[in-house]
């Protein structure tokens, strides 16, 4: 079984599971300011799922600096951890 890595500030956590992550994120790390609404959210996970739910692309490309590739990464981790979290409850994606 894969084990879950928490990577904040190079935190490198290790979880069994992705709730156990998702929850040291949480409880364990500051919060996060999001840099174009300047809301606090949850670090890690929830931040990134909130820049995308939350706002455009665009509007994370530019107040983040970021390209691309930082775009691809940080879709890869929402799909990987909403992934896991519909196995574990026993749903399946849409």
């Amino acid at each position: 079984m894969s084990r879950w890595l928490c990577a904040i500030e190079g935190c490198l956590a290790d979880f069994e599971d992705v709730e156990s992550v998702l929850a040291h994120q949480r409880d364990e790390h500051e919060s996060h300011t999001c840099k174009v609404c300047n809301e606090p959210v949850p670090a890690g996970f929830f931040a990134i799922k909130h820049a995308f739910a939350d706002h455009t692309r665009a509007e994370y490309v530019r107040h983040y600096e970021a390209n691309s590739d930082a775009i691809r990464w940080r879709e890869r981790i929402t799909r990987s951890v909403e992934s896991a979290l519909d196995s574990e409850d026993g749903s399946t994606a849409d």
